[in-house]
């Protein structure tokens, strides 16, 4: 019986010391980290531009602002990282949109082909201070959920190209 309450002590004292270890970027569940904020604040500028126009003529390093629709894959927000798809309404359609089609994911342009998937999306990232991707969820924060209208305003990433667009955004405001 002593050993055992010896044992439970001492897993409950070693999980309350992870606990106080957490990464910087993690918070609670209701509350965004302040970069996260931050970004979620800020307002785009400039006019958007179509993501599909976009891709063949930026290179890394170019500020950009674009607007589409968190859509593109079954699942567009990545887990537990501030990272999503952003699709263009002008290539890619969401199947609710489709008269008679009763698609349980209509985020993820299923009748749209891969190649229109490819030229009609672009990954958003939000970044912290050291340029890592913030290791948080970002769906449902700030409006940001499936199917949402969003503009953002960020710089094209290193490693982005014709082929793979990727943005890590500075601003992003969800459209009503």
């Amino acid at each position: 019986m002593k050993t055992t309450c010896l044992l439970i002590t001492a897993i409950a004292f070693l999980a309350s010391c992870n606990e106080k270890t957490a990464s910087p970027t993690t918070t609670s569940a209701n509350e965004p980290s302040p970069a996260l904020a931050a970004v979620l604040a800020a307002s785009p500028v400039g006019e958007p531009k179509a993501i599909a126009a976009l891709r063949s003529t930026v290179k890394p390093g170019d500020e950009v602002t674009l607007s589409g629709r968190i859509m593109g894959n079954a699942k567009p927000f990545v887990d537990g990282r501030a990272v999503f798809i952003l699709g263009d309404p002008d290539v890619l359609t969401a199947c609710n949109e489709t008269p008679g089609d009763n698609c349980e994911t209509p985020w993820d342009a299923c009748c749209d082909s891969p190649e229109d998937k490819k030229r009609g999306t672009a990954t958003i990232q939000i970044v912290g201070d050291d340029g890592r991707v913030l290791k948080e969820p970002v769906e449902g924060v700030g409006g940001l959920k499936n199917l949402a209208a969003i503009t953002v305003t960020g710089k094209v990433a290193e490693g982005s190209s014709a082929e793979l667009l990727i943005v890590n955004a500075k601003a992003i405001r969800a459209n009503e």
